[in-house]
């Protein structure tokens, strides 16, 4: 018996994924086109006859044990951009989209001069804003050695390190420069919160949780915020759907005055701050 064509495997795979993910097909394909080396999308217009590569079984097993499909090929995209992303930085989620998408509005195409992205990770948000803006420059600050190290490897990637600074740092602490635009994600997820064994299992819990209401970081961070934003400028601040009372008066109380966006999902997402 010859070797498996693809377009079998992709049919066989994509049954026993099923079990394990809402989406089994475009896991399986996403998963083989890896193997191959190519996209996804020259995988389903030229890659079906071909036979299947020797790796695609252990890429296989990797995410029928729940591994998130970023981790196992290395990369994800995010508004406009690919990004690489290791187990050392939180996945990039589209509902984080929601933060460029309300500075986008507030700024159109003009757009900010300097952006800070606080908690910075992948360099997610501070890269999707370079792309958007390529007369921006950006400062990305995390607690994390080993998260910068994947963000400033992003930024060589996408041609934008010129324009893209980060160093290690705690929110706000010791920075002295004010900035237009500050995005920021921070960790939100309550300590006793039941995620999905994909996520507890998988991704950085340092990006995740803080503490008990998810709020710690927010009461740490929100006061922060008025010393580094600039005159006219705006914060985008990304919540968790059940917050946006209990961190809108946190920024209220900092002077702020609040607005909230919602994400994709009709859910709240995003907090823009403004004084």
């Amino acid at each position: 018996m010859g070797p498996e064509p693809v377009h079998r495997a992709l049919s066989a795979a994509a049954a026993h994924l099923s079990a394990v993910s809402d989406t089994p097909r475009l896991d399986a394909e996403l998963l083989m086109a890896h193997a191959l080396q190519m996209t996804r999308e020259k995988l389903v217009m030229w890659g079906m006859e071909r036979d299947v590569p020797p790796s695609f079984a252990t890429l296989l097993t990797r995410r029928l044990a729940l591994e998130p499909i970023a981790y196992i090929i290395g990369t994800k995209a995010f508004w406009s951009i690919e990004l690489a992303v290791t187990p050392d930085v939180l996945i990039p989620r589209p509902d984080s989209e929601t933060l460029i998408a309300a500075a986008v509005a507030q700024f159109g195409k003009a757009g900010p001069k300097s952006i800070l992205d606080l908690g910075t990770g992948s360099g997610a948000l501070l890269l999707a804003a370079l792309a958007e803006w390529p007369g921006a420059r950006g400062l990305g600050v995390d607690q994390s050695v080993a998260a910068l190290a994947v963000a400033r490897g992003n930024a060589e990637r996408l041609g934008t390190a010129n324009r893209a600074t980060f160093q290690p740092g705690d929110w706000c602490v010791g920075l002295t420069e004010r900035f237009d635009l500050i995005l920021c994600n921070p960790p939100y997820v309550e300590a006793a919160a039941a995620l999905a064994p994909n996520v507890t299992d998988y991704e950085p819990h340092s990006a995740l949780f803080s503490g008990a209401d998810g709020l710690d970081d927010y009461k740490r961070l929100v006061p922060q915020l008025p010393a580094v934003l600039e005159r006219g400028g705006m914060v985008a601040l990304e919540i968790g759907s059940p917050q946006g009372a209990a961190v809108a008066a946190l920024a209220e109380r900092a002077g702020f005055t609040v607005t909230c966006h919602q994400d994709l999902g009709g859910r709240d997402r995003c907090l823009v701050l403004q004084r």
